[in-house]
Order: C-alpha cells, then sequence, then structure tokens
C-alpha cells in the first residue's frame, strides 16, 4: 500500500496546499527522500530521472524546516537554468500558499539586477539561485550565505560541468554545518568529486527506481539521414504530428536560430529558446509554449534545463547529443507523469555506431524509425508549401485596381479547379527544380 504525505511527516499546512493541486499521493523518489530530510541530520544524494518529482522531494521538507520567526536565510537551491529556477520558485510558492510567514526568493541572470538587490533587502528564508547570478550578488554583497543551514543543488550533474567554478565559489562562502541535499540523474565522476569535497562521509544515498521512472513510456527511435535531406525528414516527421507539442534539441545556437527560421518559414508554429536571448524574451516564449500558443520549441541543452510541460507528444534530437547524460535530460521532457512520447533521433551515417553505446550505457532500446520514401517527401513538401500559402498574410500594399485585374483571370474557375490549377503549377515547377538539380551535378 503506498504511503500518503502524511505518512511522510509533512505537516497539514502543506498537505491542503497538496490537496489544492489534486498531488494526492508521493512519488517513488519523494517517499524515499522527504522522511530522511525531516527526520535525519545526514546529507543526501538522490538519483533521480528527470520528471520524477524531485522538487516536491527537498522542496516540502524544506519549507518545514524552515524557521519563521528567524529572519535569516535558511535555504539555498542552486540551479543550472533560469527556467528551472523559476519553475522551482512558482512550485515553492504553491506549495507554501498556506505558510505566509515563509519567505521565498529567486534570483537568475537575464533580469534587472537592482530589482533582485531591492527583494533580497527583505526577508528571504530561501532563495532559488542560478550560480552566476548569484556570484554577481555575493560580490555585490546584496546577499549573505554564510547564514544557510540548508544547501539543494537540483539537477547537479549539468550545473557541475558549466558552472563548477561558480559552484565550488558559493559552496565556500556557506557554513561547513550546513546540511547537503544533491538531485542528479546520472553519477559522473564530476558529481563523485563534489561529493567527496563538499558532503559528509556518512551521506545517504537514495535512488529511485531508475530502470522504470527514467525512460518509462518513452519510445527511442532513430532515423538515418543524408545532410542534404535532414530538414526535409524532419517537416515530414513534423507534419505528421500536426497539433501535438514537442521539443526539438540542436547542439548550439546557431543551429537553433537556422532552424527556428526554417520553421518559421515553412509556417509551423514555433520559437526558439537559448542563452543568448533575453531572459524577457526566453520568458514569452516559454509562456507561449506552456499555454499551447506555439507547438514546438526549439533549444539547446543548457536553455532546455527545468520545461517541465505537461503532455509534449514528442522530442527530436536534430543533432544527437555528446553526452549520455544530456540525452536523459533531452528524452526526459516527454513522457512525464506517467504518460507516452517518442525521442527521435536524426543521425547520418557515421553517428550509427554511436547508437548501440547509447543503449548499453542507459539501459534502453531503440528501434528504427522508417523514413519517408521519395514519393512521401515530395507530397509532405507539397502540404508544407500550401500550409504556407493559407498561412500567408495579405499583402494591403496591393491596389484595389490590380487585385481586380488578377481576380479577372480567375474569375470563371471553381474552387476545385483553383486548387488543381495551383497545384499543378507547384509540381512542374519543383520538377523544373529537380531537373535542374540533375543536370548540374553531371
Amino acid at each position: 500500500m503506498s504511503k500518503g504525505f502524511s505518512d511522510l511527516g509533512v505537516i497539514k499546512k502543506i498537505q491542503q496546499s497538496l490537496a489544492e493541486l489534486n498531488y494526492l499521493n508521493p512519488t517513488e523518489i519523494q517517499e524515499k527522500t522527504i522522511p530522511i530530510v525531516l527526520n535525519q541530520k545526514e546529507d543526501v544524494v538522490a538519483l533521480a530521472k528527470t520528471g520524477t518529482g524531485k522538487t516536491a522531494a527537498f522542496g516540502l521538507p524544506l519549507l518545514q524546516l524552515i524557521n519563521e520567526t528567524n529572519s535569516n536565510l535558511q535555504g539555498l537551491i542552486l540551479v543550472p537554468t533560469r527556467e528551472l529556477a523559476r519553475q522551482i520558485y512558482d512550485n515553492l510558492m504553491v506549495f507554501a500558499a498556506n505558510m505566509p510567514e515563509v519567505s521565498i526568493a529567486v534570483v537568475y541572470g537575464g533580469t534587472p539586477l537592482k530589482q533582485q538587490i531591492e527583494r533580497l533587502k527583505s526577508t528571504a528564508h530561501i532563495v532559488v539561485a542560478t550560480p552566476g547570478r548569484l556570484v554577481d550578488l555575493m560580490k555585490r554583497e546584496a546577499i549573505n550565505i554564510n547564514t544557510v543551514q540548508y544547501l539543494v543543488l537540483d539537477e547537479a550533474d549539468e550545473m557541475i560541468s558549466a558552472l563548477k567554478a561558480e559552484v565550488d565559489l558559493i559552496i565556500s562562502g556557506i557554513p561547513k554545518s550546513k546540511r547537503t541535499f544533491l538531485f542528479t540523474a546520472t553519477i559522473s565522476g564530476n558529481i563523485k568529486q563534489l561529493v567527496h569535497n563538499y558532503m559528509s562521509k556518512d551521506v545517504v544515498k537514495i535512488e529511485a527506481d531508475m530502470a522504470s521512472s527514467g525512460h518509462q513510456g518513452i519510445d527511442h527511435q532513430f532515423v538515418v539521414v543524408e545532410p542534404i535531406e535532414k530538414l526535409e525528414i524532419l517537416l515530414h516527421f513534423l507534419n505528421s504530428k500536426e497539433g501535438a507539442r514537442g521539443i526539438i534539441f540542436c547542439k548550439t545556437k546557431a543551429a537553433v536560430n537556422k532552424l527556428a527560421k526554417k520553421l518559421a518559414i515553412n509556417k509551423f508554429s514555433s520559437g526558439a529558446i537559448h542563452g543568448s536571448l533575453s531572459q524577457g524574451i526566453r520568458d514569452r516564449i516559454m509562456e507561449q509554449f506552456r499555454a499551447g500558443y506555439i507547438n514546438i520549441l526549439v533549444t539547446t541543452d543548457l536553455a532546455a534545463r527545468g520545461i517541465d510541460v505537461k503532455e509534449l507528444a514528442y522530442v527530436v534530437n536534430y543533432h544527437l547529443p555528446d553526452t549520455y547524460d544530456a540525452y536523459v535530460h533531452r528524452s526526459g521532457r516527454t513522457a512525464r507523469a506517467g504518460g507516452k512520447g517518442l525521442s527521435l533521433s536524426i543521425i547520418q551515417k557515421e553517428e550509427i555506431e554511436d547508437i548501440p553505446e547509447f543503449e548499453e550505457e542507459l539501459g534502453i532500446t531503440f528501434s528504427e524509425f522508417v523514413k519517408a520514401d521519395a514519393q512521401s517527401i515530395a507530397e509532405n513538401n507539397a502540404l508544407v508549401w500550401a500550409r504556407k500559402i493559407f498561412k500567408t498574410k495579405p499583402n494591403r500594399e496591393v491596389s484595389e485596381a490590380f487585385k481586380s485585374k488578377i481576380k479577372t483571370i480567375f474569375h470563371h474557375a471553381t474552387k476545385e479547379e483553383l486548387v488543381d490549377k495551383i497545384l499543378a503549377n507547384y509540381l512542374a515547377e519543383t520538377a523544373d527544380k529537380s531537373t535542374t538539380k540533375e543536370v548540374s551535378k553531371r
């Protein structure tokens, strides 16, 4: 029989907030972590995949451990990205809805520093922060971390690889008597070193059901393409998923921008985020994605940390990631909370040998996605072309006199005849282009 939150020691005020969210049954990582954080004194290393409820696993007991009569900063949560910082802050605020005496703040880059400095002049029992912005605030003496009693390192595997210098600096400024709760999806050499350097010898290690939680419900597939056909295969796939929401991962910011432009030109409902965009733009695009105003998000790995959107049908690896950890986090964006999803990797011939290595390291199985044939791609291109026409806004600068002359030409054509003629013209033009390409190759 599964335990409820009351069985884990969660107080009634928080239980009430969870009930209002219809959040009644703890996940495995929550069942294993919450009692230890609440009732023991040791540090904790928790190994759990994305989408398993890690925020509540550390957030609920942390709220409960705070002494609201003490105005000092007591809990510090470090995360690798702005999106994840905002997401955790929002979750904590909801969890603490019936605990108005507990004060929570969030600080991250890309937003005005002055506003965050002003916020920190008031009581903040818990601060959620990205390392870079926190270091900046520390140097300006806008925040005092030497009163921290509880340190949470979330998505530690990503943070310690990309932001190690900042994390080291922050930890060195926190009292050694603090308790540390480290959450990670993978145990890398860097994580082991961090545990050895900064955590107690009697650290408690927790592992959720990694075999099922991390990849359950995800269909891992790959398709082998020639470089010249990569975009066409992607567009064909996206057409087959019309109306469904998904994320496309690229390796670099430049690749994100290039692909986003291609999707926009072809009238796909999409947006793009990466580290060089302002926080305002990133927030706006994420809100549009969460609200369903756009269906496709193109992003880099780091910018995607903290994207927790329900009912994502698929993720696409437009470029295969360099690390197994990155693949875990990418694929984990779909099939969340017990759902189903597809993780499709679009690879080139020389990358086929990487697939067995990913399977062995991650304990997953890939199946080969059936690549569309030439006719299907041609038909898909026609559908993309038709969508572009349909979504093209009328040119209001065209004179009515000229528009009238055009209308006169098509005056006697029915809708069906007009579609037939336009399609025939498109097919003739594409056939001419194909012939020109073939001749140029000879």
